[in-house]
């Protein structure tokens, strides 16, 4: 096999727009996962189970039914009802939604592991309900949690190519168009190949380091 340069050369232009891509639905679906995550998580301890009850069947059923089937559904079948995205917007809530139901249980193990002496104190100060979550629980929460958070951010990374099923030119998406049109795979792909790995390795290593100086 000869590896050709040229190529190389010639694909970096389709890189660098996948790149943006994968990177912009990587940031805006973190965020929707995130802010969702932490909304189910906090109506999952709602005192009345009428709203406990459909939060935790839809968790449940977004968390169980692949991210693939959830992206088919969201770009053609929602248009049959008039409800209609671009691909870009589909790929992030899709994205965002199925991962709020695993940052959801990350949230609620955050929230489970705030001491119980931190409650009671609250309580004895008398704080209003929303001052003792604000200001006593989901800070020591949520610094309990961020490098779990951070491992799912990586897990979206490399869960990014399969917006390409949905006409979303990711970096893989890139790769396999621009080798579709020139007959040339091997280049493209294993620069795919090395950009996942310069990206996620990192992260991993420094959601490690986080964690060690959180746990501090």
């Amino acid at each position: 096999m000869k590896w050709d340069w040229s190529a190389v050369g010639d694909f970096m232009p389709h890189f660098w727009d996948g790149l943006l891509v994968t990177l912009q639905a990587l940031v805006l679906g973190s965020l929707i996962s995130f802010a969702l995550g932490l909304v189910w998580a906090l109506l999952m301890r709602a005192p009345t189970r009428w709203v406990r009850w459909p939060v935790g069947v839809f968790t449940e059923f977004i968390r169980n039914t692949p991210l693939l089937v959830q992206l088919f559904f969201l770009f053609y079948v929602l248009p049959e009802w008039e409800i209609t995205f671009s691909a870009m917007t589909t790929g992030v809530v899709a994205i965002g939604l199925h991962y709020s139901t695993y940052t959801m249980q990350v949230y609620r193990a955050g929230i489970e592991g705030v001491p119980t002496g931190q409650w009671e104190a609250a309580t004895a100060l008398n704080l209003p309900m929303t001052r003792t979550w604000t200001a006593v629980i989901l800070p020591q929460a949520i610094r309990r949690v961020v490098p779990a958070l951070g491992n799912y951010v990586i897990s979206m990374l490399k869960d990014t190519p399969l917006l390409m099923a949905i006409t979303v030119l990711d970096m893989l998406g890139e790769a396999r168009l621009f080798a579709q049109q020139n007959f040339q795979f091997t280049e493209p792909l294993t620069v795919i190949g090395v950009a996942f790995i310069l990206i996620a390795y990192p992260a991993s290593l420094l959601m490690r380091a986080l964690e060690r100086r959180l746990v501090r």
